[in-house]
Formats: C-alpha cells, structure tokens, sequence
C-alpha cells in the first residue's frame, strides 16, 4: 500500500526525469535497474530506498533533497482537501509545454506568455 511520502517521491522523480527528456528504460540503465522498476516507483507501489534515491539524483543531476520538496505542503494540502486532487505538474501535456517554453529565445518566449494571459480575456484572472 502506497503512502503520501512514497506517492510525492514517486511524481517528482517522474517529473524530473521527463523534464530531462529521459525514457523510463534510459533512467533504468542509468542505475542498473528495469524500466519496470521505474514505473513502480513512479506510481508509489514500490518504495525506494535510501541509496537507490541517491543513485536516482546522482542520473537525473539533482539534489536528493529535490524529490522532497513541497512534501509538508502535499501533505498538508491533501489533509486540508480529504483527497489527492492530483497535480498538473505531472501531466506530460503540462511538461511539454514548459520543455517546449524554454527551448525558444526569450524575444519569442515573452511573447508567447502575453498571448497566454491574452486568451484568459478581460476581467478574467491571469
């Protein structure tokens, strides 16, 4: 049975492995795992241990501490709501989009957002 640790562990690994452009069977290889592994831990059925979460930071170039970022802020926020309302960071339309954002140059970039604010329409919150 998964619990709210090993679920937010698991969606910000698979947030900052797409964010790296990288594969579920690239990460795997990358320490000496199988893809299915990966989607074990990404979904929270499988716990990940303390030294399998550093081989995970040292591959995906982050601090160990990153994957618990906003942990004390999930949990609360569950408890506050009565359920998991899910986050909009770990759909992969939202990930492309922010991969897609940055790859242009800035001219293009600030552009791009003042359409997006634009689309909202007058009176509406940004």
């Amino acid at each position: 049975m998964s619990t709210d640790i090993d679920l937010h562990l698991g969606r910000r690994l698979r947030r900052r492995r797409r964010l790296l452009g990288l594969t579920q069977q690239q990460l795997g290889v990358q320490v000496g795992i199988r893809f299915q592994q990966i989607q074990k831990y990404e979904c929270g059925a499988n716990r990940i241990s303390a030294a399998r979460l550093w081989q995970l930071a040292e591959a995906l170039e982050t601090p160990v501490n990153y994957f618990y970022e906003g942990l004390a802020e999930a949990i609360e926020r569950k408890e506050a709501a009565g359920s998991n309302g899910g986050e909009m960071f770990s759909r992969k339309e939202t990930l492309d989009l922010i991969q897609a954002y940055y790859q242009l140059e800035e001219s293009p970039r600030r552009r791009l957002l003042d359409l997006a604010k634009s689309l909202n329409g007058p009176g509406e919150a940004a």
